[in-house]
């Protein structure tokens, strides 16, 4: 074991950090089930619009056995990346009954904001602070108005074929 695990001051605060985190992607689980029903959705891109001027688009990317891989987003395009933002890519896991935003930045992966060899510490804090802020942003579009039954897929237009 590592000299940091074995510390008696390390290991009494990383359970109780490691359960918050848990704890944290359970909650966004039930906030986006309860929020958008992502489980009863086909793959595809839907659009949430409110009285508040900030559609919401939640994009269905990718439907696994047990996984769903989802990207929220408003439609508010960076000026620096020309990206939709604020953007979460989320994984929500049906069996565990969690969902966890993997990135929230831009055109980025986890490497690519936090470097090639993070340490283990400096990744829980990021993933810390994106599920918090996916916390927050889920309960805000809570408010908003937006919901289930604010989402219509939309339906992108078919190429052009010449005749």
């Amino acid at each position: 074991m590592t000299r940091a695990i074995d510390s008696p001051i390390s290991s009494a605060l990383l359970p109780g950090r490691f359960a918050f985190l848990m704890g944290l992607y359970a909650e966004n689980y039930h906030r986006l089930t309860r929020l958008f029903a992502p489980e009863k959705l086909g793959v595809g891109l839907y659009m949430s619009s409110v009285d508040d001027g900030l559609d919401v688009r939640l994009e269905l990317l990718e439907r696994h056995r047990y996984m769903l891989e989802l990207r929220l987003t408003y439609c508010m395009l960076d000026a620096d990346t020309g990206e939709f933002a604020p953007s979460a890519y989320l994984r929500m896991y049906q069996d565990a009954h969690v969902a966890e935003a993997i990135h929230c930045v831009p055109g980025k992966r986890l490497w690519q904001v936090l470097g090639p060899f993070p340490s283990a510490r400096t990744v829980f804090q990021h993933r810390t602070r994106m599920n918090s802020f996916l916390t927050r942003w889920l309960e805000y579009l809570g408010e908003q108005g937006h919901s289930a039954g604010t989402l219509e897929r939309v339906i992108a237009p078919l190429p052009d074929v010449a005749a």
